[in-house]
């Protein structure tokens, strides 16, 4: 358990909140949310002890141990990958440090015996003896290969390091644990996994995430940074998104009586409840849901920006065609082979694969930038495309503001520019900065103003989540959903797929797998697994 006591955290003369009371029970899951700057990873980094608050007090009850998901993934470089992670339980880790001491000596006194005796039960106690096992299936579950379990962290990749990472938090089960973006550069399979593990925990968890889906399937609370303040809330990310759109829209109704509103909150709570006891989430396994109330229903602050896409024509009937496409890497690993489909009108096709580098491969084939290994490709003579890449990094090599660099994209006049970078969010101080000194955040939201400029009956989108805060990722998954033309994507985002795609193709070295279907449908289909092991075997 958690206490948070008179909380005030400042910096400079910006205060992010003050006079927080907080207390974080075990057998729950703290899903916090804000908008950017809102001061989400400040919190948990005041209760981890990482930051000193400017008042008040965090306290555990004594004997808990608390663990962190660390974003440093060269802070241990010089250890090998099963140490990392068995020093995420501390008080195991000087244990099995001191005993090795000890029993390197030549000659043990007898005061070294009763030590000894004593590291020998409580290394017991801890369940050392399982440890490194433990620490194994951790590990694998998280697609670490067997063979790196001993290897030294500086030399496995960056997203190898991001997974022990998480596996060195999770180690152990700490009492209380703190994971900030803890699906950060994993694939849908190992976010499915660490659903699961979270779901099942009954210790005390704080999380902060993007992932809509993520933060439902695990949350039995939500923490909202907002107005300056921090308030939690019974139920997860979608109850709060959903009853704060309610109340807004409400609180834009002058005429409706203080009783209309109150009924239709309570309709509101009533059908939720009902929807998510049907469902596996960790909110219904809780009953947290038995504990919402009206009065906790409010209008948010959030801007959510306005991403509209048109279609300048009607496209034909003809969209793509793609016959025996094969695909390289650098280091001649194949990417996929064989790739066969037809688009049809209107669909919106996700792409999967063990693989991420091969949706990128495909993406930027089908958009003349880069030559495939094999096979062809043909689009319909009707078809306009607008293509938002993974890698965004050559359009901000410029000094430019953001009006003279959009313009580069568009035949409209300065004011229209200026129009499309306030649908964006972006402020008349923010369209004087040079491209080059603009966040991962406000680049992205540039590239999908600049897409939106093209007016394309098809959208190209590789991991279009990626760097966007919540509020952004709403309003382009809602857009996306109503978008009448073509949309081939690749993402992360469970809920993204889920509500979007309604055509999966998972490209492996063997072939594709080609459905119909949803998101949700394809991962629980147990002919489709069977089909994936054989295809990535």
């Amino acid at each position: 358990m958690i206490t948070v006591t008179n909380l005030a955290i400042q910096f400079g003369k910006k205060t992010l909140y003050k006079d927080v009371n907080l207390k974080f029970t075990s057998g729950n899951i703290y899903g916090i949310i804000g908008a950017n700057g809102a001061g989400k990873s400040t919190l948990l980094r005041a209760i981890s002890g990482d930051l000193e608050p400017n008042k008040g007090t965090i306290e555990m009850l004594p004997g808990e141990r608390m663990s962190v998901l660390e974003q440093d993934h060269f802070k241990y470089d010089a250890y090998s990958v099963m140490d990392t992670v068995l020093m995420g339980h501390q008080p195991l880790w000087k244990n099995m440090k001191e005993r090795e001491t000890l029993y390197a000596k030549d000659e043990m006194t007898e005061e070294d015996g009763v030590r000894a005796a004593d590291l020998e039960m409580a290394f017991a106690e801890m369940n050392g003896w399982e440890a490194e096992s433990e620490a194994a299936q951790l590990l694998q579950n998280l697609d670490v290969k067997e063979e790196q379990h001993y290897a030294q962290m500086s030399d496995i990749s960056n997203n190898e390091k991001v997974r022990v990472m998480l596996a060195k938090a999770l180690f152990g089960h700490p009492d209380n644990l703190l994971l900030d973006e803890p699906t950060n550069d994993l694939d849908l399979d190992t976010v499915q996994w660490l659903e699961e593990y979270l779901s099942n925990l009954e210790q005390c968890v704080l999380v902060v995430s993007h992932d809509r889906h993520f933060l439902d399937a695990v949350s039995t609370q939500t923490v909202d940074i907002d107005f300056g303040k921090v308030t939690l809330f019974s139920g997860n990310y979608s109850f709060w998104y959903e009853s704060s759109q309610l109340a807004l829209r409400q609180a834009q109704n002058q005429k409706m009586k203080a009783e209309e509103k109150r009924k239709q909150l309570e309709e509101f709570i009533r059908r939720f409840s009902a929807n998510v006891a049907k469902s596996k989430q960790t909110t219904s396994r809780k009953k947290m849901l038995e504990k919402l109330n009206v009065e906790e229903i409010t209008p948010s602050t959030r801007k959510y920006p306005g991403i509209i896409f048109s279609m300048e024509r009607e496209p034909g009937t003809q969209i793509l065609e793609v016959e025996g496409l094969k695909a390289l890497d650098a280091d001649g690993t194949v990417l996929f082979d064989n790739v066969n489909f037809t688009i049809e009108k209107g669909q919106k096709t996700v792409f999967l694969s063990h693989n991420p580098k091969a949706m990128t491969a495909l993406f930027e084939i089908i958009n003349g930038n880069r030559e495939a290994d094999a096979g062809t490709y043909k689009w319909g003579v009707t078809i306009t495309t607008a293509y938002l890449p993974l890698d965004n990094t050559e359009f901000f090599k410029s000094e430019m503001n953001l009006v003279d660099w959009l313009s580069q994209f568009g035949t409209g006049n300065e004011v229209m520019m200026k129009s499309f970078l306030g649908r964006m969010l972006f402020k008349d101080e923010d369209i004087q900065k040079k491209v080059c000194v603009l966040s991962g955040g406000e680049k992205m939201r540039c590239m999908i103003a600049r897409m939106q400029l093209k007016n394309a009956n098809c959208l190209i989108l590789d991991t279009p989540t990626n760097h966007l805060d919540l509020e952004s990722i709403q309003a382009f998954n809602n857009n996306l959903i109503s978008f009448k033309g073509n949309i081939l994507f690749a993402s992360h985002d469970h809920e993204f797929i889920n509500t979007v795609a309604d055509r999966i193709i998972e490209l492996t070295p063997k072939g594709t797998i080609d459905k119909l279907t949803t998101y949700d449908d394809y991962i629980y289909d147990e002919a489709i697994k069977a089909k994936k092991a054989e295809m990535y075997a």
